[in-house]
């Protein structure tokens, strides 16, 4: 969900955000020539109103799972909503809602133990 700032369009207000959030951060190096940049910038693929608002919007963006790194929910998030959250072209911004294709989720192993060993480790037994 983003609220632009007062004069900046929606549209551009999304795609700022997915730019920003993608690699319109990356410092150019030589090595760009050998990388095509396009394939791993985010889309904002459809800005829709928030019904009973004025100046809200739910902007949907999509990411190359290539972007991220199998396997680290860590990286996933801090690339996603890293540092978009003080980015000047939104008033506000609220993750809401995140679609994980099935293949990158995949790439997650799990836990390192199940829920007995952190039953076991919390002392607590009974609860489901």
């Amino acid at each position: 969900r983003i609220t632009p700032q007062p004069g900046v369009d929606p549209v551009e207000a999304a795609a700022a955000v997915a730019g920003e959030s993608s690699t319109a951060t990356w410092t150019v190096v030589w090595t760009d020539l050998l990388t095509a940049c396009d394939i791993y910038r985010a889309k904002a693929y459809r800005v829709d109103p928030v019904p009973g608002t004025n100046d809200q919007y739910f902007a949907y963006i999509a990411y190359e799972c290539d972007l991220f790194e199998e396997g680290s929910l860590a990286n996933l998030t801090a690339s996603i909503i890293g540092n978009v959250f003080g980015f000047k072209a939104v008033k506000a911004l609220r993750l809401e809602d995140m679609r994980i294709p099935y293949a990158y989720l995949k790439t997650f192993q799990g836990p390192a133990t199940g829920v007995i060993v952190e039953r076991e480790r919390l002392d607590t037994f009974g609860r489901s």
